[in-house]
């Protein structure tokens, strides 16, 4: 297996910068057209209740809870790709304005619509 194929981890960063921007905007189609539409995608936010099973429980979370715009910096942000179709996005974020130290975690497949996210998971430190 190739591990950081050039042309998919490029493919990979530019999937997860698109999601990034959305995060940062509040553009809601735009994050949820990047998760797989599919009942077995999952994501873990930072709270017991965010706990999300399926495309469409992940949909009606965003919803729900309407947009957010952080702005936020990242740092340690690691992009690693195995083959052309398979790859990991993780990082730490500071939200401005606090001192608590994010983590996200991406695992991301090559689907025939593109890049998406089939789980993620979203925490802090303490």
């Amino acid at each position: 297996m190739e591990i950081d194929n050039a042309v998919a981890q490029a493919e990979l960063k530019e999937a997860f910068e698109a999601y990034e921007r959305a995060l940062v905007s509040g553009d809601v189609p735009t994050i949820n057209s990047l998760f797989w539409k599919d009942p077995r995608t999952l994501r873990y936010g930072t709270t017991e209740s965010e706990r999300h099973y399926g495309y469409d429980a992940i949909v009606a979370f965003r919803l729900q809870r309407g947009p957010v715009r952080q702005n936020r910096t990242l740092q340690n942000t690691r992009i690693v790709t195995f083959g052309r179709d398979f790859g990991t996005a993780n990082t730490e974020f500071l939200i401005e304005g606090s001192d608590r130290v994010g983590r996200q975690s991406q695992t991301w497949v090559r689907t025939p619509l593109g890049w998406k996210i089939v789980n993620a998971h979203v925490s802090f430190g303490r």
